[in-house]
């Protein structure tokens, strides 16, 4: 069964994600840990760019050895994973959590063996969602039947939120909304997409606001309900 699928983010008045960027500085931006907590996934994804802020190590070096192209699971029993889109294997991690949730990595079976050995070696979980690229309606079903995730946070950059928006696969929208202007060009958006998606548009056939709370300091959280075409996710 499909995980129900949130995506939380924080942004300025213009959809920009990046605070150091905003005026006024620091307008709100204690929020997000707090309401990711309240919000109680199973666990979270980001994309490999958000991932690489956060890795330690270096590549991984050359191996003879050869490994399946089978999921692998350093740990099973977490409370919460962090779950990091990293379709051809580029982030060497140098550690097995982030914040103390277990990393599982996507990878595409084209990743070389020695990408696996290095996995292994440092005990991050790896699982396979497509030959050459991420399916992430299948990454979702293998969370689930592997993992048992059933509220997975989408909490990556635009273009990995993005790839989950014009999938269908987003249930649930909230919005962090500080009162400040990034206005200049170059920043990341809270959705965004490659120059390939450029034209895909999201299968969304409403979008309904459930709430909006006030977090002080002019700070907003927008709650939406997302209803997406039904057969979106099984394009």
């Amino acid at each position: 069964m499909k995980p129900y699928v949130i995506c939380l983010m924080h942004s300025s008045l213009d959809g920009r994600t990046h605070p150091s960027r905003w005026r006024p500085k620091g307008a709100g931006t204690d929020w997000f840990e707090k309401i990711h907590d309240e919000l109680g996934g199973d666990a979270w994804v980001i994309g490999r760019v958000t991932g690489s802020e956060f890795a330690k190590g270096k590549p991984y070096p050359a191996t003879n050895a050869k490994f399946p192209r089978e999921n692998w699971f350093a740990q099973r029993d977490a409370k919460i994973y962090g779950v990091v889109l990293d379709a051809q294997g580029k982030i060497g991690w140098g550690r097995a959590d982030i914040g103390g949730d277990p990393i599982v990595v996507v990878l595409t079976e084209n990743v070389p063996d020695s990408h696996l050995a290095g996995l292994r070696g440092e005990g991050v979980s790896y699982i396979f969602a497509g030959k050459s690229e991420i399916d992430l309606a299948l990454t979702l079903d293998i969370l689930s039947h592997e993992l048992g995730v059933k509220r997975l946070l989408v909490e990556g950059g635009g273009v990995a939120n993005g790839a989950f928006l014009r999938a269908g696969l987003i249930d649930e929208f909230n919005l962090i909304l500080s009162p400040a202007i990034d206005g200049a060009k170059g920043a990341p958006f809270v959705f965004d997409s490659t120059e390939a998606d450029s034209e895909r548009r999201a299968p969304i056939t409403a979008m309904t606001l459930e709430s909006t709370r006030e977090l002080g300091g002019g700070v907003l959280l927008l709650r939406y309900l997302i209803e997406n075409d039904p057969q979106a996710a099984s394009r």
